[in-house]
């Protein structure tokens, strides 16, 4: 990602990528795509309160991570879709400050696990420790209980000990000498990594990746970011004074209005379209993983909610495909060798893939780029 990229959000106007209805806070679409009706009333208040949570969380992060607001978009979108958030870069873009900016702009818990070699499996999940007193076993829970964990360098402990994050992620609990614990809603993790070319570091094994619901580069500055990072935090430290914008409860509510996102059934079958041609690529080994479906649905509704939309329009899937995707393929040596990238085959899938045109359902017209006709 580079510093050209169009910015995730302007004060005043919607995230999102092109080719949506322009949201107005507090005013439903009424163009001719998509007229006023009940259901775009009752959506309107819950987008209202998204937009504006998202924003401030934006703003909050990006008084830390200078210039790289589609960053920042990516983070927001994996935290609206339940999902885990994966930042790979060289030392120094600012991995772990987007990480910990995040973290602290919802006030609720947030632990640290800075993963080294010798770091074990439950000093991640907990141990059950002899107490003496009660003559019994009693839980300490270990730093994966909480409500975002940053993980730094996740790649420089042993594939044994990122295995421990592996039922965390997928099913929100931890199982310890036969008892199974819970965490707590929202749980999201937001790991750091450095490439597998690093002194140091082992590859995530491909289940972990896939757990991951995007993955983001940072990348450098331009010469005016980097010089306004500079004069802004060459005196102090920016995550010092970061305050929380929002609250557990709050972000709960935003994903159960993402969860409310329509989502077409010409939409849905494009999606699973998009994924399965990522299987029949002769330069890829191992395609995209059902998962990977899900988690590109999810996020293109966090996605088009964020835009102000309670639709999901394939622009949306566009905007988030590559974030979703392009870390879970796995290569042929060929390809490698011919140094193919992931993110560019998923470029040549989104356009060779046909987008919907025409809807099955006769009371509703798709029409590329804007929402679905509702005929009354």
């Amino acid at each position: 990602m580079t510093s050209s990229t169009p910015p995730a959000a302007l004060p005043g106007n919607p995230y999102g990528a092109p080719g949506g209805d322009r949201y107005v806070p507090g005013v439903p679409t009424t163009n001719s795509h998509h007229p006023i009706d009940g259901a775009a009333y009752r959506a309107a208040p819950a987008l209202d309160e998204l937009h504006s949570t998202a924003q401030r969380i934006a703003a909050n992060v990006e008084k830390v991570l200078v210039g790289k607001p589609e960053v920042v978009r990516i983070a927001l979108v994996t935290l609206l879709a339940e999902g885990h958030l994966l930042v790979e870069d060289v030392p120094g873009v600012g991995k772990t400050s987007l990480a910990k900016a995040l973290a602290r702009s919802i006030d609720c818990t947030v632990s640290r696990i800075q993963f080294t070699p010798d770091l074990l499996p439950s000093d991640v999940t907990g141990v059950s420790i002899f107490n003496r007193q009660t003559n019994d076993f009693e839980f300490r829970p270990g730093p994966v209980f909480a409500n975002i964990v940053v993980g730094d360098e996740i790649n420089r402990a042993s594939p044994k000990t990122q295995s421990a994050l592996l039922e965390c992620m997928e099913e929100q609990q931890v199982t310890v000498d036969t008892q199974t614990y819970r965490l707590q809603a929202p749980f999201m993790v937001i790991a750091t990594q450095n490439p597998i070319e690093m002194e140091g570091t082992y590859a995530l094994p491909e289940a972990q990746r896939d757990r991951f619901t995007t993955r983001v580069s940072i990348g450098y500055p331009d010469p005016n970011a980097e010089l306004a990072m500079v004069d802004e935090h060459a005196g102090a430290d920016p995550l010092a004074a970061l305050q929380p914008v929002s609250e557990a409860a709050q972000i709960i509510s935003l994903i159960e209005t993402v969860r409310r996102v329509e989502l077409s059934a010409d939409v849905r079958r494009y999606a699973v379209e998009l994924v399965s041609a990522t299987r029949r690529l002769p330069e890829i080994r191992i395609g995209a993983s059902p998962r990977s479906t899900l988690h590109l649905v999810r996020a293109s509704r966090a996605q088009a909610a964020l835009a102000g939309r309670d639709f999901v329009v394939p622009d949306d899937i566009h905007a988030v495909a590559i974030p979703v995707l392009a870390h879970r393929l796995v290569l042929t040596a060929e390809a490698q060798a011919s140094r193919r990238s992931p993110a560019d085959l998923i470029r040549s899938l989104v356009q060779r893939v046909p987008v919907p045109q025409g809807a099955h359902d006769p009371s509703t017209q798709w029409v590329t780029g804007v929402a679905p006709r509702r005929t009354r």
